[in-house]
């Protein structure tokens, strides 16, 4: 999951090349430079000794252009440190090239953006604290808040109960796509003791109300409105949907993210103990 996520965010980086054209030798350079870097990652070679190689072009890239402080030569040390803090996770290598695209490259535009960029990395290092406290095992915090029809929300008001405590949104492709499975527990479990809190992450209520009608999603859920900027989903660092937590009678966490089947045993099996 995490890895995907690293390879998911160097893609977006990537788009930023996507409009390159041969106009200059530093852009289409650059252009062939990233295509190399996503057939590698589209292989499965992420490693900084897999990378090596490309790490190298990017070097001879910017001693070659050293004398243009051009936006198209900061993009290459932009894509160079990208690599590192996201691919890589090696924050050790990564930042210290973004800090130095803001001193080299001071009045274009990858420069502007770097502090930008350096407050998203602090943000995410914040979710994954979070993330490594929530393991297995452990008592997940509770909350106190009001769901979608007003009524009071929180992990104490189902004690005794096994709870699916799940990220998700409408727009949201592999959590509609993991909704059966949610769905089919559900419906077999519910009667036996098993509880769903639905954490959308969706700004616009109609849409959410109407999908809920449609899909019978009975289950409580909570919505502010804010999308990413979800009240809970910052409380318990969630940076990627569907992200699910199914915890026992006491609120402790049983499993995390179960997919397909999974989910289904998983309750099958805390509701027998």
């Amino acid at each position: 999951m995490k890895n995907s996520l690293r390879i998911l965010a160097l893609a977006l980086s990537l788009l930023l090349t996507a409009h390159l054209a041969q106009a200059g030798d530093a852009k289409a350079e650059l252009q062939q430079l990233v295509g190399k870097v996503r057939a590698k990652i589209s292989a499965g070679k992420t490693t900084e000794k897999d990378l090596a190689e490309n790490f190298a072009e990017f070097d001879k890239l910017l001693a070659a252009h050293k004398d243009e402080k051009t936006d198209d030569v900061a993009q290459i040390l932009l894509m160079k440190a990208m690599l590192y803090v996201q691919v890589l996770d090696d924050e050790a290598k990564g930042l210290p090239l973004l800090k130095q695209l803001k001193k080299d490259f001071p009045d274009t535009k990858p420069a502007a953006a770097v502090d930008r960029m350096l407050a998203s990395i602090e943000s995410q290092k914040a979710s994954k604290e979070v993330q490594r406290k929530l393991a297995v095992g452990a008592k997940f915090p509770d909350f106190d808040e009001k769901d979608l029809a007003g009524k009071p929300l929180s992990i104490a008001r189902f004690k005794g109960k096994v709870v699916l405590v799940d990220f998700w949104a409408t727009w949201c492709g592999p959590c509609i796509g993991e909704l059966p499975n949610v769905l089919k527990a559900y419906e077999k479990h519910h009667p036996k003791g098993f509880e769903i809190i639905g954490i959308s992450l969706d700004s616009d209520r109609a849409k959410l109300d109407s999908f809920i009608t449609d899909r019978k999603m009975t289950w409580p859920q909570y919505y502010d409105g804010k999308g990413w900027q979800n009240k809970l989903a910052g409380t318990y660092g969630v940076n990627s949907i569907p992200a699910t937590y199914l915890l026992d009678g006491e609120g402790k966490i049983i499993a995390k993210n179960l997919r397909g089947e999974a989910l289904e045993e998983a309750v099958a099996k805390a509701l027998k103990k």
